[in-house]
């Protein structure tokens, strides 16, 4: 069996991440070619999998004129310039493996499901959720019927303060025009996973939401544009200097360090703070994105579920309660709670995977999932092992617009698919 070969558009952090599947599994997978403008970071993958000169480029239009040269393109440019490469490639015949969100707009996602659909190749989008061990065993507890018919489902994503502070207000997430809405890039995971637990199609919903506290009229008197040149610094649960000094201390240069700068030594990030975008203060921020959103679904058979996207938690993970006609789960991403109504006995499963900072353990295990499913669906032919094709990543998505026009316009939305 020879190893399926993919080339890489976009070599940031979740480029990469995938990418790293051939460290693991060289027997599976191949990385041949990378696209990739910033040079750091093209030549780190280069070197990383010893990539020919001839596969390597700036542009990948420069790949749309010559020989088909690997089994599948994955796309993990930034969010508003996937659907170019994403259906110009699935016209050459190379399969996809696409980072959510799928694109920024509707008409955007429905081009991308047409060519895919079209030129018959496969598409799995990153919604790595649905690929976790968590995720699998909590399906194997519904699908029992343990719980019997799910009614309600209340679930939140706790983003964290930091998360929010380093992605959403300094980073590359926090304006809608460079990316997306906030529930569309960070939330179209959770709206996919209501889906894929519930099992049945939304209908309905209605949203709301807004950019409550990391605005300018919540600076704090005395606050200068940087943390470095701040007064009141020490006081500001924001603080860049003590969060990234801090991760230094701790001995981590990767995630959110090596995003800030690529000289991860204490001069660099100083440096980096003092000149880049991640030392501004949260309050003096070009940020339009909403820092807490509220999201009500209906679902075919009046099923009802509740999502709350916020930034003022601690970090951890998503938790989730599904109300059953024979019982409750409670879920937090590393162990299940489940309540018999008959026998009033609470059971408990553990289904904690232990990070180890590869992509075996990302994102609770799903990095790895979903890279799994789709070698596996191209080498078998089999679109089923992929949990996140294109038809139902299209109605995912569709709840997400649906949610942020109800958000906008003050009024129940339908979702038509």
């Amino acid at each position: 069996m020879r190893p399926l070969k993919l080339a890489v558009i976009g070599a940031g952090s979740r480029g990469s991440t995938y990418a790293n599947y051939a460290l693991e599994h060289p027997e599976e997978l191949e990385i041949v070619g990378v696209a990739e403008p910033r040079d750091f970071h093209r030549q780190q993958m280069t070197s990383t999998h010893k990539i020919l000169p001839e596969n390597l480029t700036r542009d990948w239009h420069d790949w749309l004129t010559r020989e088909k040269f690997a089994d599948a393109i994955i796309v993990a440019t930034s969010d508003a310039l996937h659907a170019e490469p994403a259906i110009a490639f699935a016209e050459l015949g190379y399969h996809l493996l696409l980072e959510k969100p799928m694109a920024p707009t509707e008409l955007e996602c429905r081009r991308i499901v047409e060519a895919v659909n079209r030129s018959g190749v496969m598409l799995a989008v990153c919604h790595v959720m649905r690929y976790t061990p968590y995720t699998r065993i909590l399906k194997q507890v519904l699908e029992s019927g343990r719980i019997g018919e799910i009614v309600s489902v209340q679930h939140l994503e706790p983003v964290g303060h930091w998360h929010q502070a380093h992605s959403f207000v300094r980073g590359n997430w926090r304006n809608e025009s460079c990316s997306s809405s906030m529930l569309l890039q960070k939330s179209c995971h959770d709206l996919d996973w209501l889906r894929h637990v519930i099992g049945k199609p939304c209908e309905r919903v209605s949203s709301f939401g807004s950019l409550y506290h990391f605005r300018e009229s919540q600076k704090p008197i005395g606050a200068a544009d940087r943390c470095l040149e701040c007064e009141v610094e020490s006081d500001c649960a924001f603080s860049a200097r003590r969060f990234y000094l801090r991760e230094l201390e701790q001995g981590n240069t990767d995630w959110p360090v090596n995003v800030i700068t690529s000289d991860t030594t204490e001069s660099g990030v100083l440096e980096a703070l003092r000149t880049g975008p991640y030392g501004r203060c949260v309050y003096s921020c070009d940020n339009d994105v909403v820092d807490h959103q509220v999201v009500n679904l209906e679902f075919a058979g009046g099923v009802t579920a509740s999502f709350t996207m916020t930034a003022f938690t601690r970090g951890r993970d998503r938790e989730t309660r599904i109300f059953g006609t024979r019982g409750e789960l409670f879920g937090n991403g590393q162990r299940l709670e489940i309540f018999d109504f008959l026998s009033e006995q609470t059971t408990t499963i553990n289904t904690e995977l232990e990070s180890d900072g590869s992509i075996q353990s990302g994102h609770g295990g799903g990095d790895e999932g979903v890279m799994h499913a789709f070698l596996t669906a191209l080498r078998e032919n089999d679109p089923s092992q992929i949990l996140s094709g294109p038809n139902e990543s299209l109605e995912s998505h569709l709840m997400v617009f649906a949610a942020e026009t109800s958000r906008r316009e003050a009024r129940v939305c339908e979702v038509y698919s």
